[in-house]
């Protein structure tokens, strides 16, 4: 319908045609607003969902842009893959390490933490399965960026990298329920079998028994050495071994997965601190690591992750 005459442009229409206008356009708007008792309007059999006047009012005004989320912290430089931390980590070392076996993945604390470091840092985590025995020497030809795998700090591995320490873990004997062979520490272990995995310190110490075994004119210790630390227990669930040596909280998560199987032969010892490995010279992926951990220690993240994987509250650093 034409409203104006094109003879009206430049001059006041007629109020009859004016009263006109308005009715139709009052008409028009009252059709619009209308619609079925479900709030919507039917078109072509479907249903859609008109905003409400109040709404359409302001659907053309422009919507804001997101501030984007910045990180917090500094991200290192020199990264192998940009935008992700590639992590190092011996996968068979619960419940620091190990696959989840119903997705396929890394997990446990130390993967957990290294994740929460990262997204600290504006990074993503990318976790990869490592061989413990060459697990430095292949943070060193820069295979991962960093290393999380329970690492111990002692001398010699100091040669190797530089460390932020994260947990406190010592050394203990898993044995069979009740104990019957009376096993408390490594000296009883003399013409006994026992697991460990290749690469630990628990394998040093096993070796140094053995040198010591023979010395007093005893028999020597005979071991049976794993790569995987999974495979080590299964040793002593098969019986084919006396006792297995390994780190304290992995004694204590493989007796509490096996209720009425395993015991702790003797106690804790030799607690030293474990860290993240960073390779030498590496400034920037220190300072880095260091800073993400004060992070997730300063908000509560670290605590959390104690009480997730239900460990010993005197395993943290600074405890």
């Amino acid at each position: 319908m034409v409203l104006f005459s094109p003879k009206s442009r430049g001059r006041r229409a007629p109020i009859s045609v004016i009263l006109a206008a308005m009715l139709v356009a009052l008409s028009l708007l009252l059709a619009a607003c209308g619609g079925g008792s479900g709030g919507g309007t039917t078109t072509g059999g479907t249903t859609s969902n008109a905003l409400p006047c109040s709404s359409a009012a302001n659907s053309s005004a422009p919507t804001p842009t997101p501030i984007p989320s910045v990180p917090a912290l500094k991200a290192p430089t020199g990264l192998i893959t940009p935008g992700t931390l590639t992590v190092g980590s011996d996968t068979t070392y619960p419940p620091q390490e190990f696959i989840d076996t119903t997705t396929g993945k890394a997990t446990g604390f130390d993967v957990d933490l290294i994740t929460e470091m990262a997204k600290r840092l504006g990074l993503k985590a990318n976790v990869k399965t490592a061989n413990f025995d060459t697990i430095l020497d292949d943070l060193s030809a820069k295979r991962y960026d960093v290393v999380i795998s329970a690492i111990s700090i002692n001398s010699d591995r100091l040669q190797k990298a530089d460390f932020v320490p994260y947990f406190q873990s010592g050394e203990s004997l898993i044995v069979e329920k009740g104990n019957p062979k009376d096993i408390k520490c490594v000296p009883n272990l003399c013409g006994l079998k026992v697991g460990v995995q290749s690469g630990t310190v628990e394998l040093d110490d096993l070796n140094a028994g053995d040198k010591a075994c023979k010395a007093a004119g005893k028999p020597g210790i005979n071991l049976t050495v794993l790569k995987d630390q999974t495979a080590v227990i299964q040793l002593l669930a098969n019986r084919r071994v006396d006792a297995t040596y390994q780190d304290s909280p992995v004694t204590d998560y493989y007796i509490k997965q096996n209720p009425g199987q395993f015991d702790i032969g003797g106690t804790v010892v030799n607690t030293v601190p474990e860290g993240i490995a960073v390779r030498k010279k590496d400034s920037s992926m220190l300072n880095a690591m260091q800073a993400a951990f004060h992070t997730v220690k300063a908000d509560g993240t670290y605590d959390s992750l104690f009480t997730k994987w239900q460990l010993n509250a005197s395993q943290k650093i600074g405890s």
